[in-house]
């Protein structure tokens, strides 16, 4: 019997819900692990190149990470005047890191994940990820729990940035999508501070996630503004939330986006610019009628899962 274009290929099983799951072809596998927190692979996929994989769900592509990162470090870094400190939580790629790191004004950049064998696993798979950024003097990895890190240094930042992996049902990052924690992230920002938290599918007919992340970030900050990017790898448009006192990614026009990357920003960007910060900003009218909508809040004790 011939063989089977399907019995050539593993795959990869990304379940997106308990009905869809995408099929990702694996070319071979760089690592496979399990740390104390969540199993962690590498792979080598036909469509999207090399990626990094946690419990089973894609975190990053080589072919597209670039738009993920950009998306979620650049708007508010750009939106806040001159940002000098600047808290990661997660970010295990180095990624995160590197893009705020490309911003000239940043004196100190703190980065706290709690999984240190996902930053090894990266360091080592991944150089074209991190870009040596965790070598970066500015630099400070740290590896613990985030939401303990800011109760107990009681540190103030100019930006933070939640990348932190999607929160299932045994995942620690599940206390990081709360109510709670978003006060503690207010407490944490400077008076003229802004947040940006990764902020699950914004595309799929199912938008429990992240029309209940923007709803919680409403209850603690008086500015909040969802925004969306398509990333390819997860074959979706991804939200993303900013959060402030005062700042607003909607006050930005696409000419000052461009001025202020031209002379703040020390490497040439791939996916973001002024025209794409204006389109990431533009909801079709029915998910804007769910976020307007939107009554749950994410609590301690009412924390949310997805699947």
């Amino acid at each position: 019997m011939k063989e089977s274009e399907h019995d050539r290929h593993r795959w990869l099983h990304d379940d997106l819900s308990p009905d869809i799951t995408m099929l990702y072809s694996i070319r071979r596998v760089l690592y496979s692990g399990q740390s104390k927190y969540q199993s962690i692979e590498i792979v080598d996929t036909g469509s999207f190149g090399v990626c990094l994989v946690l419990d089973g769900k894609i975190q990053s592509s080589e072919s597209d990470e670039f738009i993920y990162h950009e998306s979620l470090v650049h708007p508010v870094m750009l939106a806040h005047p001159a940002p000098e400190r600047v808290f990661i939580a997660g970010g295990g790629e180095g990624a995160t890191l590197r893009e705020v790191l490309s911003h000239k004004s940043v004196k100190k950049a703190v980065m706290v994940d709690i999984d240190e064998q996902v930053v090894d696993v990266c360091r080592r798979f991944l150089p074209s990820f991190h870009q040596n950024s965790f070598n970066d003097p500015r630099a400070e990895l740290l590896f613990a729990d985030a939401r303990k890190f800011l109760e107990d240094k009681r540190q103030e930042f100019d930006v933070i940035i939640i990348d932190l992996a999607d929160p299932l049902e045994d995942s620690p990052s599940r206390l990081l999508y709360t109510l709670e924690f978003y006060q503690l992230v207010m407490r944490s920002l400077r008076p003229d501070g802004i947040v940006v938290v990764q902020s699950e599918s914004a595309g799929w007919a199912d938008l429990q996630g992240f029309v209940a992340i923007v709803n919680t970030l409403r209850h603690v900050f008086p500015i909040v503004r969802p925004y969306q990017v398509h990333i390819p790898s997860f074959v979706d448009m991804w939200g993303f939330a900013s959060a402030s006192r005062v700042l607003d990614l909607e006050q930005l026009t696409a000419e000052e986006v461009d001025r202020r990357i031209s002379s703040r920003v020390s490497r040439e960007l791939k996916a973001y610019d002024g025209l794409s910060h204006q389109s990431m900003l533009l909801f079709p009218r029915h998910i804007r009628r769910r976020i307007e909508m939107a009554e749950r809040i994410i609590t301690d004790s009412s924390p949310i899962s997805v699947y």
